[in-house]
């Protein structure tokens, strides 16, 4: 996409470049206020502001071009800003035209300072892994370290506000959504919640690297039904208070300065309007202090859900409810002032949500120079540096998992003649960032497979043949890569989807691989050549035969602008893959929803074999493809000696549990060693089994180490049927392994109350 400057600001980017260029260079933080004085400042303001101008205030707006949702260009936007009619805008990024817009939001009546947001949701210059592969890595450090980097450089072009991280639970691959998230469960990802929010937020709001976290959709988005985008969500609150909600509130204890509101009804409710979400939970029950906007248009999309008879009752809706600021939806800023004069909002609900965004323009600093984040050379320091590529690379690596690797054929043998490089996929660049990445006029480079392959190759000869494109119905290219396959001693295939294919709006209800790309593995698998077959997707895939007789997988989702090199580094040996799947694999769409942490049934399929009068189908196993937390190394990895401190606690104790962990193999290599519990008899029911914790460790060949994990009453405790978060004693189950469905080691121990 081209990214051209919108019309309406050309006229504010005549600003004299030497006014831009020598603005002093911002500090990396503001003057310290506290916060006493900042509600001092926002109370004497508040009482200096007009109805209007509060209204302005709780209404936003997308700029002209690059947008993430239906364009609304009614009306003069910059003569809005100028008019106090503006609080916050979105999709405008650069110092030159987030600069011009505060010059005229300096021209409004009070110069109350604009909020830039925009979707920053794996990188801003430069392109990280999708959110669900860097899920996959298991490492919070890299996570948290994806986001520093997409903060720093987004807040160096002028942006204060970034709509990530999407903590939505799902546990049905053919949501598009799921690449934006962290798979399907609440422990792992509660934990990334939390990298991510510190990431983008760094040392705090004020320091002009850290830009304001949205945790988003509040909430239950992920679980729509169908896996159909925008689709009603259904569920007890039981379950949605002990899956769904988790993650949104590690977020918020992490100290994210904003929530997004999702799209979809939860029990017949739409979120945007929902007091139970946002009043009595979010800012009730969890005390959140910052704001909550909506999703796009989503106060108005209350009409069409049925729940509003038009934009006016919409609008009374969602204030009531607690949604504070309207993206894009213009039912505020043209129905608020006609409710309070009405009487049917009182103006105590519209002076909070004013109040709620004013503190953040304050912490971030902006009320004493609207202008600290849109400097031009800050802006051309920051992007693209060289570190911030090599961590896209590292991240990019981590996220990688291997799910098959018969006879060892990776890594690649250095001494290999020939390489065959097949499928629509192997030259794939803009493709290879991923949806929800951000578009440049001047695109960076991005480095394909082919060319990362190219830079590791050494003497090793490589041939190419696409053989087919990702949606081709066509086997006419085949004999082509055939040729090619034959010619060579090994095959590294690049099959899946477009980057497009998974994301906002991109449901499917085939997940199998596209088009004719599985028939083209079976025609090269036919050659007797050693075939390696990588994955490029942003969801769980379908690929039943490929699994089951090609010797060497490889899921590489979508890496970023480093994900050919990251990819080469893992083929070659330079990285010994370590990733570990966020979420299940089903075999095909009818196991849908497949998950791990279950609750059984009282006729439970022994083995997950099919049999009759007990849970499971007649014409297919329960058991799914790949489950979650499967992920294999070029290394092997022993578990042994599990101890207990002890084999019963009280609910104050806590419990040890140690074991030795030990690298088998010859290649230096990471395990994500994980830590399973079940609660065996409770009221309600429990799952089979749930992550409580886990450690990534590095080991060498032939190292060991004691690893150790410890169990408090928390890690035992569940929301019973009243909603109260409770333990009850009995005996759990403790199951220590590589994957949900490969334990290890395995003891017993009670809780006594």
């Amino acid at each position: 996409m081209q990214l051209q400057i919108p019309i309406m600001f050309k006229k504010f980017l005549l600003i004299p470049l030497l006014l831009i260029e020598t603005h002093q260079v911002i500090s990396q933080s503001k003057k310290q206020i506290s916060p006493e004085q900042i509600e001092s400042k926002i109370t004497d303001l508040m009482a200096k502001m007009t109805l209007d101008e509060k209204i302005g205030q709780l209404n936003q707006y997308s700029g002209d071009w690059e947008v993430t949702g239906p364009v609304t260009n009614k009306g003069n936007k910059l003569q809005d800003v100028k008019d106090g009619k503006i609080g916050s805008m979105l999709n405008i990024r650069g110092y030159e035209h987030t600069r011009a817009l505060q010059e005229a939001a300096m021209q409004s009546r009070l110069k109350i300072p604009l909020l830039f947001g925009q979707d920053v949701i794996h990188g801003y210059r430069v392109t990280f892994p999708i959110p669900l592969a860097e899920a996959a890595s298991w490492d919070m450090t890299a996570i948290q370290k994806s986001a520093r980097v997409a903060a720093t450089e987004a807040s160096a072009s002028g942006i204060h506000w970034t709509f990530a991280p999407m903590v939505d639970l799902s546990r049905d691959p053919r949501w598009g959504r799921v690449m934006e998230g962290a798979g399907e469960d609440p422990y792992l990802g509660s934990m990334i919640a939390k990298a991510r929010v510190t990431g983008f937020q760094g040392e705090g709001l004020g320091h002009t690297d850290a830009v304001m976290a949205c945790v988003k959709h509040f909430a239950a988005y992920g679980a729509a039904i169908g896996g159909r985008d925008y689709n009603s969500v259904d569920m007890s609150l039981q379950t949605l208070w002990q899956y769904y909600l988790p993650p949104f509130k590690a977020a918020l204890d992490a100290g994210a300065a904003t929530f997004m509101n999702s799209f979809n009804t939860l029990n017949g409710i739409p979120a945007t309007g929902n007091s139970y979400l946002q009043r009595d939970i979010l800012k009730g029950k969890w005390n959140f202090t910052g704001f909550v906007v909506s999703d796009w248009g989503s106060i108005g999309e209350m009409v069409p859900h049925g729940y509003a008879a038009n934009n006016y009752e919409a609008a009374d809706f969602a204030i009531h409810a607690g949604s504070d600021m309207d993206m894009e939806s213009r039912s505020y800023i043209n129905h608020l002032a006609a409710l309070v004069h009405n009487g049917k909002v009182n103006i105590a609900l519209i002076d909070d949500a004013v109040r709620r965004i004013l503190r953040k323009k304050y912490e971030l600093g902006l009320f004493d120079d609207p202008y600290r984040f849109s400097n031009a050379a800050c802006e051309k320091k920051t992007l693209n540096k060289p570190e911030f590529q090599e961590a896209a690379r590292d991240v990019a690596r981590k996220s990688i998992v291997l799910l098959k690797n018969q006879n060892q054929l990776l890594p690649l043998a250095k001494q290999t003649k020939s390489i065959a490089l097949i499928g629509p996929l192997v030259k794939a660049e803009s493709d290879m960032k991923g949806f929800w990445s951000v578009e440049w006029q001047n695109q960076d480079h991005i480095v394909s497979l082919f060319e990362g392959m190219q830079k590791q190759a050494g003497n090793t000869k490589l041939v190419y043949a696409q053989g087919c494109d990702v949606t081709d119905t066509s086997k006419a290219n085949f004999a082509e890569a055939i040729k090619a396959a034959q010619s060579a001693d090994v095959v590294v295939m690049a099959v899946g989807e477009r980057a497009n294919m998974s994301g906002e709006s991109k449901s499917r209800a085939n997940i199998h691989l596209p088009g004719v790309q599985e028939d083209l593995i079976k025609a090269i698998q036919a050659t007797g050549k050693p075939v390696i077959v990588l994955v490029m997707a942003g969801r769980p895939l379908v690929f039943n035969w490929t699994a089951d007789h090609v010797p060497a997988i490889v899921y590489t989702w979508w890496l970023g602008s480093e994900g050919g090199n990251a990819i080469a580094d893992v083929l070659y040996g330079k990285y010994n893959p370590s990733g570990k799947l966020p979420m299940t694999f089903p075999q095909t769409e009818g196991q849908i929803p497949v998950y791990y942490n279950y609750l059984n049934t009282g006729r439970p399929a022994q083995d997950n074999a099919v049999s009759n009068y007990s849970s499971g189908y007649i014409d297919l196993t329960k058991k799914p493809k790949y489950a979650f937390g499967y992920g294999l190394s070029y290394t092997t990895f022993e578990y042994s000696n599990l101890k207990l401190s002890q084999d019963s606690l009280h609910n104050s104790d806590q419990l040890k549990v140690s074991f030795t962990l030990k690298n088998t193999g010859k290649y230096a290599g990471e395990e994500v060693a994980q830590l399973y519990l079940r609660d065996v008899v409770a009221q309600p029911v429990r799952p089979v089994k749930e992550l409580k914790d886990f450690q990534k460790v590095m080991l060498q060949p032939n190292e060991s180490k004691t690893i150790t994990f410890v169990i408090n009453k928390d890690k035992l405790s569940f929301y019973n049927d009243n909603l109260d978060w409770v333990s009850q004693p009995g005996m759990f189950d403790l199951f220590i392994g590589s994957a949900s469905d490969d334990v290890r080691l395995q003891k017993s121990f009670k809780l006594i109350d």
